[in-house]
């Protein structure tokens, strides 16, 4: 036997599986049917515990395709049913196997419907998978040393270590060069850029502005990433240095940061955003789109507002120009996308590429993509 304990000392028992031995986090749930393995190897959940909701999980196996980086980065996967068939069409082996392999411990058989009523209720919290033999009373002591999510730099656990450059996918020639500041980038969004004819150059996240401009990009894309926007002045600080002098695109962590450099604040979720049904409204076209998101943080309005009312686009003078509120999402009304009207910047808050996910949003890289042309053909 085995269990889960948050750090408010509701505990939950099921049975051991994947790597043995404990391991603590901060306790979140995906709404998602199916993608486990990229939810697993998504950098976005480093050190969280991940509740699946769908009961059934590891029923087609795992693949290499199917991994959004090359590490495992949830700490911990808590779930009612889990499987280890390797007989589905896709399937290079079994879900439990992999678990096991990558070091990962997880938890099966716990009534996860109730868990994630109560993480609803209470919100997201440390907590921990813990052998049965361990007392609730150690085991609320390794909780209590787990640092919370507040203030916690995580992109830097997560970035490479030096820069590097990556070539097109699609055969083509004379497309746009993109610096892409990595703060846990997903493989997904690599290749839908470089399948449009992008050839990116890579840095850490601690990279400078001066560095990035250094390769003469055509643009700058600020990517996803686990952690807390406001313990990364440091980048807000690199990119308050770019707003205004190359065209800015930022997604889920990259959003918050570039809406950072303009004056928003953010602040922490209750229990975040983190499944791939996640309906939201450009409120230019009046558009809603199904999309993808993993995010426990949220950015604020430009009166600080948490939920936007209205639906018509927010409109606000910045240092930079005119900022504008562009996405709305229909869950719970928060903020979901940005636009710098005369800096040539925008940002959205969920998932484009959608791994997993709908495909509602993959024309924002095209959007992109021509925006950089068009740029280019003014200089």
């Amino acid at each position: 036997m085995s269990y889960v304990l948050l750090e408010d000392g509701t505990r939950f028992d099921g049975e051991p599986c994947g790597a043995a031995g404990m391991i603590t986090g901060e306790v979140v749930f995906n709404t998602a049917m199916s993608g486990y393995q990229e939810s697993m190897s998504d950098p976005s959940y480093a050190r969280q515990l991940l509740i699946f909701t769908y009961p059934h999980v590891g029923n087609y196996g795992v693949s290499a395709a199917a991994m959004e980086s090359a590490d495992v980065h949830v700490a911990g996967a808590i779930m009612r049913a889990a499987t280890n068939r390797s007989d589905a069409a896709s399937a290079e082996g079994g879900w439990l196997d992999w678990l096991a392999e990558r070091g990962v411990p997880g938890i099966t058989g716990v009534d996860t419907r109730a868990l994630v009523r109560h993480i609803r209720e209470a919100g997201a919290m440390r907590g921990g998978i813990f052998p049965a033999e361990l007392g609730e009373s150690e085991a609320a002591e390794l909780i209590a040393a787990e640092p919370t999510m507040n203030g916690r730099d995580l992109a830097r656990e997560v970035s490479p270590g030096e820069a590097f450059w990556l070539e097109p996918t699609s055969g083509s020639t004379g497309g746009p060069t993109i610096a892409v500041i990595d703060t846990g980038i997903k493989a997904s969004i690599v290749a839908n850029l470089r399948a449009r004819g992008a050839r990116l150059r890579v840095f850490p996240c601690t990279v400078s502005a001066a560095e990035v401009l250094e390769c003469e990009p055509d643009g700058v894309f600020i990517a996803n990433g686990p952690g807390d926007p406001a313990a990364l002045s440091y980048i807000v600080a690199e990119l308050r240095g770019l707003v205004g002098r190359v065209p800015l695109f930022g997604i889920c962590l990259g959003h918050q940061l570039l809406c950072r450099a303009v004056g928003l604040e953010t602040y922490k979720l209750r229990f975040g955003h983190r499944g791939v049904n996640h309906p939201v409204k450009d409120l230019e076209t009046g558009q809603i789109e199904i999309t993808s998101q993993n995010h426990g943080f949220a950015v604020l309005g430009p009166g600080g507002e948490r939920t936007i009312e209205g639906d018509e686009p927010v409109r606000w003078e910045t240092e930079f120009g005119i900022a504008e509120l562009t996405h709305l999402n229909l869950y719970d009304r928060t903020v979901e996308g940005l636009r710098l009207v005369e800096a040539g910047a925008s940002t959205v808050q969920y998932h484009p590429e959608a791994g997993p996910g709908p495909h509602d949003a993959l024309h924002l890289f095209d959007r992109f993509i021509g925006e950089l042309a068009r740029a280019r053909a003014r200089a």
